[in-house]
């Protein structure tokens, strides 16, 4: 029933090809997982996608956790008893929620249905925010299941509120109310906030896009920020880049050519001791490297390949371009990484350069320079198919960002279109984004400290 993987091949899918010291899930027959790492098997039937949630100084407070299988992307409503262990472990490859969430808090849309019925109590309270959506019904037996949640120790929010004094009843158990800044009455919110703010029920602003939006909200009351707001360049003006970057970006230039200059990159890195000791953290990162401490460049090289450590340097790279931004648009340019380069093994690109990594880690430069990206990509010496994506222009590597982008935001439908578009199998791209992010977080904590 099941095809094994020798050396890194994989016989179900002969278009991957993966070194055999990768973590990776690839999808075998009969829609289960195989880890060539741990060899468990688990089956799958559902899908997750994550939002971040950020406070006043643009740092991380928490996801938002979305399920395809789920009423919009609300919790499936399946046996109580099954929730913690079949949906947020065995059907998600292992992905538990410290693997989504990076220790933070995770925010879950709740139908009445379940709140009522079927409300899985083997959720840490310690780890999850119960969001009920502004579709259920706020009367008695609501009232009463929500005075029950709260007494288990759960944070409860009430998303999309629209300010209905319907809404009362449910206040009192209420921790947090979250408002779509698209959808809602302006002069409701206006009317209403201060009653909010000094309750001390805390405001989550959602589809926030922009730093103005951003800035508006936060300087009205509101505590905590979800939408893509951070991911987006501030270009003000034309600006410099700073003396203190050029020799970042000659990393970036080294990593991105064919050839594959020991000696150069060397001599850069030895201008500051801070990037020899980060790029040393990296490698020896124990996801990637569990069994050798890799000592120096030229050892980095020889134990695993320039292909390996180009990837690394672009990492470094990138991460100290950015020391000024919010720490997650660091993360997500390397969710973003991990998640093309796999895509790129599966449909066989080339790996030297590695342009699918290269693709998803620079697709946010124009956010951490604060300059368009056509005039960052035109002074950068890496590939027209990598400069053409980051651009936005038609081809693979743009479906590549595309896939992304869409699992980013829990756009199921463009998730299985451009999957078919790709070629891929659809429980090969989910396992790919599952894989993601936990290799993002990962990273993060190396990036962080």
């Amino acid at each position: 029933m099941f095809k094994t993987l020798k050396e890194g091949k994989n016989t179900a899918y002969p278009r991957l090809r993966l070194p055999i010291n990768t973590m990776i899930w690839c999808i075998l027959d009969q829609h289960c997982i195989f880890n060539n790492n741990f060899g468990k098997i688990k089956q799958m039937f559902t899908y997750i996608a994550r939002q971040a949630i950020l406070n006043k100084n643009k740092e991380l407070h928490a996801y938002e956790l979305l399920f395809r299988d789920g009423d919009d992307n609300c919790f499936p409503n399946i046996p109580p008893d099954e929730a913690t262990s079949k949906i947020l472990t065995d059907s998600h490859l292992d992905l538990g929620l410290e693997d989504i969430s990076a220790g933070k808090p995770v925010f879950i849309n709740f139908h009445q249905d379940t709140l009522l019925h079927h409300f899985p109590t083997s959720l840490d309270p310690k780890k999850v925010v119960i969001e009920v959506v502004e579709s259920v019904e706020p009367n008695a037996e609501l009232v009463q299941a929500c005075k029950s949640i709260k007494k288990l120790g759960y944070t409860i929010a009430l998303d999309d509120h629209d300010f209905d004094p319907k809404w009362d009843v449910l206040l009192p158990y209420i921790d947090i109310i979250k408002v779509d800044i698209v959808e809602c009455d302006e002069q409701a919110l206006m009317d209403n906030i201060d009653k909010y703010v000094e309750s001390k029920i805390k405001l989550v602003a959602e589809k926030i896009e922009t730093i103005q939006e951003f800035e508006t909200y936060r300087d009205i009351g509101f505590d905590y920020f979800q939408g893509y707001f951070f991911a987006k360049p501030e270009i003000i003006k034309q600006k410099k880049l700073p003396t203190s970057k050029l020799s970042l970006i000659e990393l970036i230039t080294a990593s991105t050519s064919t050839d594959f200059d020991l000696e150069k990159i060397n001599t850069i890195i030895q201008r500051d001791v801070s990037l020899s000791y980060k790029l040393l953290r990296f490698i020896n990162n124990p996801l990637i490297n569990k069994y050798n401490v890799i000592s120096d460049l030229r050892h980095a090289l020889n134990y695993m390949g320039q292909i390996e450590v180009k990837k690394f340097v672009a990492l470094l790279a990138l991460a100290n371009l950015g020391d000024n931004k919010p720490v997650e648009l660091i993360h997500l340019s390397l969710v973003r990484a991990k998640f093309c380069d796999l895509l790129g093994q599966a449909k066989s690109f080339s790996n030297n350069p590695p342009t699918g990594f290269l693709v998803g880690l620079f697709s946010l430069l124009d956010a951490l320079l604060d300059r368009p990206m056509q005039d960052i990509v035109e002074k950068l010496p890496i590939g027209k198919d990598i400069k053409a994506a980051l651009c936005g222009r038609e081809n693979e590597l743009k479906q590549f960002l595309d896939l992304i982008r869409a699992f980013e935001n829990g756009h199921w439908k463009n998730i299985a279109n451009i999957s078919k578009q790709l070629s891929l199998d659809l429980k090969m791209t989910q396992a790919f984004y599952n894989e993601s992010l936990k290799w993002g977080i990962i990273m993060k904590q190396t990036v962080s400290h």
